[in-house]
This record gives structure tokens, sequence and C-alpha cells, in this order.
């Protein structure tokens, strides 16, 4: 079979993986359940307005000029010294497992969508957008390059862990087992026919959208994942009611102290920056998320922020993350001036506009009055016994005890 039938029918099985995964969450009655497809453009089926995580939506597509002449010998060897150790950043959340993620050169990835987030919820996570990884291994094969991110997926020396040699009952294993479970990940580039004749910065540029190898410091690249609104208040040191504690520590860096309490059944963390005279900031954390920001000024009365606004910008349609379950209550009664306005209704059970039935007693659209409740009755006489019945008789008396020690 030749390279191109072998690449073609490659692309065409995981289409179908992919098509049937769909298939699997768009008719999700005949399973007994109900999920939410997103297809390989980031889109939701059946729900265009629905939000869709920006961070596993599809990557806008290279355009790097790849000539025609197959890559030889030689420049295989020079490509592999240049890769070999490189240091980059993640731009998008790279799973773990075996298979890893697939970037086609000047292409799309796969999977993409709802896809890619099953497989970083099923394998786990090796990095997420802005976490520094390393290139520790490389194989070029005929129309693609595998790289192993971090270690790799894959258990070092998986059959020689298992294989003991010695004499007697004295047994050593040829590779000791250390016991960890590998953390890495596995991205695969992918070319239409062969792979051809590239440089070190041509790979670079292919593996942008998801690996960024431009020298940066941590807070650059992991600000660059975010949009715009977002990386100017990092950068600026604001918070923003909705950020994660990744995003407090790159803006803020670690606070002078932390709190732990309690507000109700819900426990959180309050993160203290500043000092007086100076302004000092509460950022109050539940969970992996800011929900209370307070700002407090010597002098002036303090600034309280509880208005998510981080949830919709990491959407792509603007949206928030979840719908928002909290609203603002007002404490104390409602206050009127008694010389310029009415004194507010009391409280009813009636609905705007709603009649009460007529009963025959009074007007049926009076406000209902005070509940009246019954009058206790008289207790009861305590009970008489049987004149049959024979007295109780008194407890007798115990009998004292004898000495334990008799002389």
């Amino acid at each position: 079979m030749s390279s191109s039938t072998h690449n073609s029918a490659f692309l065409a099985s995981g289409k179908a993986r992919f098509a049937l995964a769909v298939v699997f969450f768009v008719f999700p009655s005949a399973l007994g359940a109900q999920a939410i497809t997103i297809d390989s453009q980031g889109r939701i089926k059946g729900d265009p307005s629905a939000p869709v995580d920006r961070r596993y939506a599809q990557i806008e597509q290279t355009h790097v000029a790849l000539g025609n002449s197959v890559l030889d010998p030689k420049t295989r060897i020079e490509l592999i010294r240049l890769m070999q150790a490189e240091q980059g950043f993640a731009m998008r959340p790279l799973p773990r497992g075996h298979k890893g993620l697939l970037l086609v050169a000047n292409g799309k990835v796969e999977p993409a969508g709802e896809a890619w987030l099953a497989m970083v919820t099923a394998n786990g996570l090796s990095s997420k957008p802005g976490d520094r990884i390393v290139v520790t291994d490389l194989k070029v094969d005929h129309n693609r390059i595998i790289f192993d991110l971090n270690g790799g997926p894959d258990q070092k020396h998986r059959l020689l862990r298992h294989i003991e040699v010695g004499g007697g009952v004295a047994m050593t294993p040829v590779v000791r087992d250390d016991g960890q479970e590998p953390v890495g990940s596995r991205l695969t580039l992918v070319f239409e026919k062969n792979i051809p004749e590239l440089t070190g910065s041509d790979v670079k540029a292919l593996l942008a959208p998801l690996i960024s190898f431009d020298v940066k410091t941590p807070v650059q690249a992991f600000t660059d994942t975010l949009p715009p609104v977002l990386k100017s208040a990092i950068l600026d040191h604001h918070v923003m009611v909705g950020m994660s504690t990744d995003m407090v520590l790159f803006a803020m860096g670690q606070p002078e102290s932390k709190t732990r309490e309690m507000d109700g059944q819900m426990p959180f963390e309050e993160w203290i920056y500043g000092k007086a005279p100076k302004p000092v900031e509460f950022v109050r954390i539940n969970g992996n998320r800011v929900i209370r920001l307070e700002i407090a000024k010597v002098g002036e009365q303090p600034e309280v922020f509880t208005q998510d606004e981080v949830s919709g910008l990491m959407r792509t349609d603007g949206t928030p993350l979840e719908p928002s379950r909290t609203r603002t209550v007002a404490m104390g009664d409602a206050t009127y001036n008694p010389d310029t306005q009415a004194a507010p209704a009391p409280p009813s059970l009636k609905k705007p506009g709603e009649k009460l039935p007529d009963t025959g007693v009074g007007d049926p659209n009076d406000e209902m009055k005070p509940v009246q409740f019954p009058k206790p009755k008289p207790d009861a006489p305590p009970a008489t016994l049987p004149a049959n019945l024979p007295a109780p008789t008194p407890n007798p008396q115990p009998a004292p005890a004898s000495p334990s020690n008799q002389l």
C-alpha cells in the first residue's frame, strides 16, 4: 500500500470514528441519556446559541509554505537534533493518554470540541494553557512526526519492568519500577503524503496553535492564551470576579496572608493583598474561582464586587459558564419618606391582579386577616384506676450486702 493510500485511510478512519462519536451524542434518546454534542468546529449540534468553551474549540489553521521535495536522511537527523529537548508553552489543554492529539499540517486538530474535552476528562490533563513543556522524544515516520511531551504518556520499559534475573531466592528486576504514573502527553503532526523538507522554524510554526516556542516569561505565555480583556487585567495586576486561582497568582502573586472561613454551609478562602495605609484587597475564593472582591482604602467606603466578569469571556459566544443562581438581597425593610410617599402595601399571598373568591363574608378583595388559632381546651382530669384492681405494692427494700471478708 502506498503512503498516500495509507494516509487517506488513516484520515478516513479518524473521521469515521469522530462521526460515530457525534452520532452517539446526537441521538442520546436511544441510550436513555442526554448529552451536549460539540462538533469539530466547536459548535453545539442542534443549538447554535449554546455556549462553547473556547479552550476546546477548533484551532485556526496555519499557512506555512511546504515544498514538494521529500525529507532526506540528513535533514531528518538535523530536525531531530534541533527539536529534541526544545522547550515551549502549551497554548491549549494537552491530554494524557497513548493516542494524544493529531494535528494536520496547515489543517485542523483532531479531536476537537466535545471529544477533546472527553479525552481530558477520561485520561487526565497533562498541561494546561501557559504551562512549560519539553519535547522529550521525537519520532519521524514516513508521513508524520510524533512528539512526546514532558516524558510522554507511556510507561518506560513496559516489558523490562516485569523481568527479574538472579539465582535462588535473590532475584533482581532488570529495570526497577518507581511506581509513578506517566504524566506526559503526545502530539502527532500529520502531512498529506510525505514529510517535505522542513526546518526547525517550519515545525514550530506548524505547532504554534498548540505549542508556542517563542521566548516568553510564564506570565506572557499564560496571558497569550486568554482574551484581551483578561490579558490586560492580569498584566495590570487587577483581579476580577470569576478569575481562577492561577489568574490571581499571575496577576497579584502570592498573597500576604490567607484565612479559611465558612459562610453558612459554604467554605471559602480569603486572600489578602496589601497593608494599610495602602489599599487592601480581600479576594474571596470558593473552589478554584473568585466569588467576591473587596477593596478597602483608608478614609473611604469599601468597594465590593460580586458580579462574575470572567466566565462570559471564556466562551466563544460570550455567555457565562453557568447560569447565575444567585441574587443580591437588600438587608432590612424597604424604607420610604412618609411626607412624600405612601406606605408600602402589607404582605399578601395574592398574585398581582388576582382576586380572591367570594365566600360571602366581607369584601373578597380585602387582604387576608391575621390567622386565628383555636383556643386551647382545658386539660382532662386524671384517669382513675378501676376498683377491682389491687393497689400497687411499694418497692421492697434491698437486703443489705454481706461483708466481703468474714473474720
